[in-house]
């Protein structure tokens, strides 16, 4: 039990970070934030097609990596 729940942890935390790293950036960096950039962040623009599943993903990845990582730390 234990082999396959550190098994699923690093299948997860290898999907993750792939998951980030393929998400768009929404600001130009620092300066798109001083500039203006930051009002996409309170704004009610949605993402959609690709970025949209590409964010409910990689909440659901999250949500699972904790669960796996308090799974192995304190159950197993």
């Amino acid at each position: 039990m234990e082999t396959v729940a550190i098994t699923l942890l690093v299948i997860d935390t290898i999907t993750l970070i792939v998951l980030v790293l393929l998400q768009s950036g929404k600001s130009a960096g620092l300066s798109g934030a001083i500039s203006g950039g930051a009002e996409q962040l309170f704004g009610k623009q949605k993402a959609r097609g690709i970025d949209a599943v590409l964010h409910r993903t990689t909440v659901v990845t999250g949500v699972l990596f904790f669960v796996l990582a308090f799974l192995v730390a304190y159950v197993l």
